[in-house]
């Protein structure tokens, strides 16, 4: 619970209190001056304070916030009920209420007697409750949204932090064997690499950033999963890059490629397949991911990646209502696609 601010409930006593200032004073009364009439209601305007001061700082974070509902039901009833009958009856028994209704005279009966008073009391604790319950309600939304964030930041970060070891040693392993046989593809196979870690370590740090990076991730990725293609793999990679200016979280798309690659095990069975496509539309992209799946699934499917629940939670914050994922299973084959507006 966030810590009382008493700056606010006095201005918020005050607001009540000006508020029936202004009605008694509309209604008249038969006050010779406003002066005059203030200082008639001020037994009242007093109590008025009190009880939004009270309900404020006491009744609603200490029984109302802390689930005591009950509590505090009776608590306010029995805090209204007190003053008006002290109000009525315990500074002036004889004195009529300061605005002369009709006649003016005061109401025979305690219930009657004390109506005239319980009316602006009861207005000022039920418009205070509300109103509190209200800022209450935007706080903790807003406090929600904030731990959200944090949470998405710390995915984040991890998932930045999760370089598929066992990938990162092929590449460099690759690449080595590249290097000894003098091939042209080693130094550009290094250029890709290093443009990969430098989009995980440093470009991700924003909230967003162009398609195109992303896209070109992606193809690095695929690139240097293809060294050492002696059996020509069956991986197409189908990658629109006509709007390479569109803003898109970092790091969203790869881990539907990585699990595509990790899963179908493309590399070591002769009819496996993995394709990536992604198509730009007026406001967004389209993207899918399909594979195959091994009858015999391998030990590291159980193990190691981001999955796509980290993907869903990503997508739920970043895009709400902005976004369509599909993911169909069919035993063979294993497929997802996403629909995301951009802008």
């Amino acid at each position: 619970m966030k810590p009382l601010d008493y700056s606010r409930i006095a201005r918020q006593a005050l607001a009540w209190v000006g508020v029936w200032v202004v009605v008694f004073l509309v209604l008249g009364g038969g006050f010779a001056t406003p002066v005059r009439g203030i200082f008639r209601l001020l037994p009242l305007l007093l109590a008025i304070a009190l009880v939004v001061a009270v309900n404020g700082a006491v009744l609603l974070p200490r029984l109302y916030f802390t689930g005591r509902r009950g509590w505090f039901v009776l608590a306010g009833a029995v805090l209204v009920l007190a003053l008006s009958f002290f109000l009525q009856y315990g500074m002036a028994p004889d004195r009529a209420f300061p605005i002369r209704f009709g006649r003016g005279a005061r109401a025979a009966g305690p219930g009657m007697a004390t109506l005239r008073y319980l009316l602006p009391l009861a207005t000022a604790f039920l418009g205070s409750s509300l109103f509190e319950v209200m800022r209450y309600a935007g706080y903790q939304e807003k406090q929600a949204v904030q731990a959200q964030r944090e949470q998405l930041a710390t995915e984040l970060k991890f998932l930045k932090s999760q370089v598929n070891p066992h990938f990162l040693f092929n590449s460099l392993n690759n690449i080595y064997t590249l290097t000894l046989l003098r091939d042209e593809q080693a130094s550009e196979s290094l250029l890709r690499l290093s443009g990969m870690l430098r989009y995980m370590l440093y470009d991700s740090e924003t909230e967003a950033v162009p398609l195109g990076r992303e896209i070109e991730y992606i193809r690095n990725y695929i690139s240097l999963r293809r060294l050492k293609d002696s059996r020509n793999m069956n991986i197409r990679a189908d990658l629109d890059e006509s709007r390479p200016q569109l803003p898109i979280a970092p790091l969203l798309l790869i881990p539907f490629v990585e699990n595509a690659f990790k899963h179908s095990r493309v590399e070591d069975l002769p009819d496996a397949f993995v394709h990536v496509s992604l198509s730009t539309t007026p406001g967004g992209i389209r993207f899918a991911v399909e594979n195959t799946v091994p009858v015999v699934p391998s030990p590291v499917d159980s193990v190691g990646g981001i999955g796509l629940d980290n993907v869903r939670k990503r997508l739920a914050l970043l895009y709400p209502d902005r976004h369509a994922l599909q993911v169909i299973d069919q035993g063979r084959r294993f497929s997802v696609s996403l629909s995301l507006e951009l802008s």
